[in-house]
């Protein structure tokens, strides 16, 4: 990367505060773009100011800003975009701002970096829900998951040979932008990459029911709370370490020129693909306690099975996961055990998202 500070945009957020924390550790500036929306977030970017003084950057404003964000953009070197609505659960409640904060945010970012020469690079967070609901991959249910019937797509995952199939809101949202990066390549010459997630999960996340269900769980048990599951607990993903999702994405900074124009999927991959009954048991193992567990009818777009077939971006750049998911479950619950302020933090934020 050239001189100047790296914007990431949802920089207060959960992969963007650990993302920039990685930067600056390495003597970068950083520019943090951030609406501050989603609760407890400004505990990460005062986190972040109280550890790295003037090299941290703040403009707290919203992504559909277009002059603020076109004035963040002047000053960066490179971007990563992070700044999105990021639950299913909202854009059925609000479709129109999921569009306009995923679809038209991203819009303008690119718009913004196309003006100011084009040569900015840009790395753009995608999702797996731009695949679907999956309906095509025939699925065998066992005794605590959900498998596929085909063989290398059990063995490997899903890959980025995939069709895509936008369903939900959310799914649209997210599947527009991360068709609008890439075309910004091959039709004006941008230098983007695009990194479809899966479960990202670790420190700094303040995990609740609509998005984040790692710490949700973690959270929900250390705090002796109920948990609810939505469908038969056998769904199946493939969980990744903040920390390995962070070094995928300084990896794609790094070697932009070659690797734009690309899309690669990131997450866990099979070694790390734990049905949620599993997942659920290692946590009752953590704390020591029988988890208060019920089971509710099947939310819309939730996907049997999402396992990241990571081998192309293993391929083209050496990336691999390195934090197996029971070792970094246990990081994340010391991570929640010395800040018990989260626990009331997401407890405030589920309470708001209840009906009067």
């Amino acid at each position: 990367m050239s001189a100047g500070p790296v914007l990431i945009t949802g920089g207060a957020g959960f992969v963007g505060s650990n993302l920039a924390d990685s930067l600056l550790r390495d003597g970068h500036e950083v520019i943090i773009y951030d609406a501050l929306a989603r609760r407890g977030v400004e505990t990460n970017l005062q986190w972040l100011k109280d550890r790295y003084g003037n090299r941290v950057t703040a403009r707290i404003e919203d992504i559909r800003n277009k002059q603020a964000l076109d004035d963040a953009v002047r000053e960066a070197s490179a971007v990563v975009h992070l700044a999105a609505q990021v639950a299913v659960t909202t854009s059925l409640e609000s479709p129109e701002d999921d569009f306009t904060i995923n679809g038209q945010g991203t819009l303008n970012l690119l718009e913004s970096v196309r003006r100011h020469g084009g040569q900015t690079p840009v790395i753009f967070a995608s999702t797996n829900k731009v695949y679907g609901h999956l309906d095509n991959v025939e699925m065998v249910p066992q005794d605590d998951r959900h498998i596929p019937a085909d063989e290398e797509i059990r063995a490997y995952g899903i890959s980025e040979k995939q069709p895509l199939d936008f369903a939900t809101p959310y799914g649209c949202s997210k599947g527009v932008a991360d068709q609008y990066v890439l075309d910004y390549t091959r039709t004006f010459g941008l230098r983007t990459a695009v990194l479809r997630m899966s479960c990202i999960y670790g420190p700094r996340q303040f995990g609740t029911e609509d998005q984040g269900w790692v710490a949700h769980f973690l959270i929900r048990a250390l705090g002796g709370e109920p948990i609810t599951i939505y469908g038969d607990g056998r769904q199946v993903r493939d969980v990744l370490h903040v920390s390995d999702a962070v070094a995928a994405y300084r990896t794609l900074l790094s070697d932009i020129d070659r690797l734009k124009g690309q899309v690669f999927n990131l997450g866990g991959g099979a070694d790390n693909a734990v049905s949620l009954r599993l997942m659920l048991a290692e946590i009752e193992r953590i704390t020591g306690k029988p988890l208060n567990v019920s089971y509710s009818d099947w939310r819309a777009g939730d996907q049997l099975f999402f396992v990241a077939d990571t081998r192309r971006l293993q391929g083209e750049t050496g990336w691999t996961a390195r934090t197996g998911w029971r070792e970094g479950l246990r990081d994340l619950a010391r991570w929640i055990e010395e800040h018990s302020d989260i626990i009331g933090i997401v407890r405030q934020a589920n309470l708001l998202k209840q009906p009067a």
